[in-house]
């Protein structure tokens, strides 16, 4: 049988889908992945064919590699991993694990309807955001908080509300590269912000900034390097020197902190992180 003949035997998606397999799939699957695992299965057959295989092409004999390609894409995509990289907060690896009263607390609430969006004391509709507000209040000491997803999001919200078509003064050796490919100026550029570097890659002193300030300013910010830092001959200017030049200026102040320490972690043997109240 020529390679030709033997692709003519391949059977379709239609016919799967209106066999006994197809059928049970169904009933206990998304159809958008059982329609993908049925394809996959007859483009790998069919590439064994062009290869110069006899693989068997039935329905039946293809029916168990197409469910196990149904369970694959069904399946769990977290899973429990066991960290042996030796950093205990790892960012790839789920960041800081929950105790065991959060997550406790988790399965209660999330299992039920919960407060997430009432005020049970005046009995009607609350902000969904009010308890984290209140949690981060109390533990940084700061008027308000808004919480987004990620460290980039909210950097682009803090540039976009304060200083966009403004200029906004950072050290040149803070224009960094963070997780998932964010990068400052990029950030900055998508906010409407206009960049304004100040200093070199290895010193940035306080008159540098100093030296920036103009009509346009809208922002001086601060960017917290983390794990990349420049060592030797090197020198940067405090996030409260530059609160007292905004200050000086009437300029907002932004601090970048990159994942955001809530509290000391100096008991547990974790030195350098600066905290959100610091």
């Amino acid at each position: 049988m020529t390679s030709r003949e033997k692709l003519a035997t391949l059977p379709s998606v239609d016919e799967y889908i209106k066999s006994s397999y197809g059928e049970q799939w169904l009933q206990s699957y998304y159809r958008r992945i059982v329609l993908r695992s049925i394809r996959e299965v007859i483009d790998s057959r069919r590439r064994e064919i062009l290869d110069g295989s006899s693989p068997d092409v039935s329905i039946e004999g293809m029916a168990g590699e197409i469910e196990r390609a149904i369970k694959k894409h069904s399946a769990y995509k977290l899973v429990p991993l066991i960290n042996a990289t030796g950093i205990v907060i790892h960012t790839n690896l789920g960041r800081s694990l929950l105790s065991g009263k959060a997550i406790e607390n988790i399965v209660n609430t999330a299992g039920s309807y919960s407060n997430l969006e009432y005020d049970i004391a005046k009995g009607k509709r609350g902000k969904r955001y009010s308890t984290i507000q209140g949690i981060i209040k109390e533990l940084t000491g700061a008027e308000d908080a808004i919480i987004v997803n990620n460290n980039a999001a909210a950097v682009l919200i803090c540039l976009d509300t304060f200083a966009r078509n403004r200029e906004v003064i950072v050290s040149r050796g803070e224009l960094v590269e963070i997780g998932g490919s964010f990068r400052i100026p990029e950030v900055m550029q998508s906010s409407g912000a206009i960049l304004r570097d100040v200093g070199t890659t290895n010193k940035t002193h306080l008159a540098d900034y100093r030296n920036a300030v103009c009509g346009n300013t809208g922002m001086i910010l601060k960017v917290h390097q983390s794990n990349y830092k420049v060592i030797g001959f090197t020198e940067e200017v405090s996030t409260g020197d530059l609160v007292k030049l905004g200050k000086e200026f009437r300029i907002p102040v932004a601090a970048d902190l990159g994942s955001g320490c809530m509290i000391g972690l100096e008991k547990y043997g974790v030195y350098g992180e600066p905290t959100v109240s610091e």
